[in-house]
């Protein structure tokens, strides 16, 4: 990609950052797109990127690493600038450039991987999905979660949910998830998720103090209560483990909808914010595997597809399923903010103008 192309992908970030109240980032992604010059090995490889920046999420690749400094109390000019008292651009490009070229190691391992933002809010959102297939099918469930980084969203038959006063999931759970319901609360359904499992190609241990600490660093400052509530989450998984296997999601797929399925139980694909990771090779095998398994569903054995995947032009996520044997295509059961800060049942309303994404940065999962 062209260093032009770099730059606009920080620009395109700064613009999700302003629609989901992330001033702070904001900032930093609209310094970094005008300001960043070529001196130092990190500011090389980002303007130099060789894949399509947006859909590799650089932005937020680099700007993990930068947390992290903050987080480790690494830099105290980082920090002031990640607290919101540095707001002038001239004077955050300053700070960024003396801090890539103090802390090149460890920023440049950032670079090297995806964010794992395994922000256990997205349960939520994954959850009114789930009600929809219940009220659909049935309400025992075994959920499959591809691209579960450290499986803090396999926890979401031990979370309890309040949305908009609707309130699933167990009475004394660890976690309640209350994002800010914008419209009528779902009525109320029998739901039972009789089993959750979950795979990842890097998945994350939530129990090594490093990992999590990566997982922290992925959390944006104007957000703490997404801190205190992720290390709530790791919390549940050190108390008691999830069942998350590394693996290709594709591969994983595949063998697990080849799996024998108990008679009265609905097989649910689900996946937030993954899409846009996966190699064009395994998303094809991933329609073909559930296109196949949809073929064999039956009344007694359905299968359902939950996925919460962003609008990218419109900087939100849509909540969409879709279900078997009786295939009425995809239906968008809500939209939500990308961490699941609020949700809004039924198809998205008209937000105002979006933003233009290069060709090569659109992915669709449907």
């Amino acid at each position: 990609m062209s260093e032009a192309a770099v730059r606009e992908a920080f620009r395109i970030q700064a613009f999700y950052c302003g629609r989901m109240d992330a001033p702070i980032y904001a900032r930093l992604c609209e310094a970094i797109a005008d300001r960043l010059t070529r001196e130092g090995e990190v500011a090389r490889r980002v303007l130099d990127w060789s894949g399509e920046p947006t859909r590799d999420a650089l932005p937020l690749r680099l700007i993990g690493g930068l947390r992290a400094l903050v987080l480790d109390r690494a830099d105290d000019a980082l920090a002031v600038v990640f607290a919101g008292v540095v707001t002038a651009p001239d004077a955050i490009a300053a700070v960024l450039a003396a801090t890539l070229e103090r802390h090149a190691a460890r920023l440049l391992a950032y670079l090297d991987g995806p964010p794992q933002t395994n922000e256990p809010g997205r349960a939520a959102a994954l959850m009114v999905g789930l009600i929809a297939v219940a009220r659909r099918l049935g309400p025992r469930l075994e959920t499959l979660e591809i691209g579960a980084s450290a499986g803090l969203n396999l926890l979401i038959d031990r979370y309890r949910f309040d949305l908009g006063g609707t309130l699933v999931g167990p009475a004394d759970a660890a976690l309640t998830l209350r994002p800010e319901w914008r419209g009528e609360p779902p009525a109320p359904v029998a739901l039972d998720i009789v089993a959750t499992r979950g795979c990842d190609v890097a998945p994350l241990d939530a129990r090594d103090p490093a990992q999590a600490r990566r997982l922290e660093s992925y959390v944006w400052p104007e957000a703490p209560e997404r801190l205190e509530r992720l290390r709530a989450a790791v919390a549940m998984v050190r108390e008691r483990g999830v069942a998350l296997d590394r693996a290709d999601a594709a591969h994983w797929l595949e063998e697990r909808l080849a799996e024998p399925q108990a008679a009265g139980v609905t097989r649910a694909l689900l996946h937030s914010v993954v899409w846009q990771y996966l190699p064009g090779e395994s998303a094809d095998r991933v329609r073909a595997a559930m296109a196949a398994a949809g073929a064999r569903a039956t009344s007694e054995r359905p299968l359902a597809w939950v996925m919460m995947e962003p609008d990218r032009a419109s900087a939100r996520q849509l909540v969409r399923v879709r279900a078997w044997p009786d295939d009425r295509g995809w239906e968008t059961v809500a939209s939500a903010h990308a961490h699941a800060a609020w949700i809004a049942p039924g198809p998205p309303a008209d937000e105002g103008p979006g933003i233009t994404l290069p060709d090569a940065a659109a992915s669709e999962p449907g």
